[in-house]
């Protein structure tokens, strides 16, 4: 791995703990993940002529994405809550990949990063794709679920390479 360096949630004794940021600096941090759900181009139709019968489902998604987003440190343990700035979702409908690509971009003005917040946002986007569809289409895919870019910070700007 590129940039190895040891794990910051394990103490001196190797017991989970809480990052303390107290002394870091505030900076801007920006993260971008993405997620993607795979399925049958029916399904994929559906959701694009907003043929759902619950609905538009990019449009929930979105806002689950967000949600989610600003509950990451409900669900992550050792996850700082933090005050985000911005959090934006995008889903693109893929026809030749056969599905939907979430695209979440988390930003803020503080001591950690938001890495976590974008991640979570993308998998929440795609989960309730699939808990929309899923009653259309059980075989469904979440795959591809990555962070793509970090910038701010201590250890300065990241884009994932492949």
């Amino acid at each position: 791995m590129d940039n190895m360096t040891e794990l910051t949630h394990l103490n001196s004794s190797g017991e989970a703990h809480m990052v303390d940021v107290t002394q870091k600096e505030v900076t801007q941090r920006i993260a971008i993940a993405e997620a993607f759900i795979r399925m049958a181009p029916q399904t994929l139709a559906l959701i694009v002529d907003g043929k759902h019968a619950k609905g538009d489902v990019l449009a929930v998604a979105r806002i689950a994405g967000i949600q989610a987003a600003k509950k990451t440190s409900d669900i992550i343990p050792l996850c700082h809550p933090l005050m985000l700035t911005s959090v934006k979702v995008e889903l693109i409908p893929d026809q030749q990949q056969g599905g939907v690509r979430a695209i979440a971009t988390c930003k803020l003005a503080g001591k950690t990063g938001v890495e976590m917040e974008a991640l979570t946002a993308a998998s929440a986007a795609v989960l309730t794709i699939y808990d929309m569809c899923k009653a259309v289409e059980k075989g469904m895919v979440i795959e591809g679920i990555k962070l793509l870019e970090k910038k701010g910070g201590k250890s300065g700007d990241w884009t994932r390479g492949d």
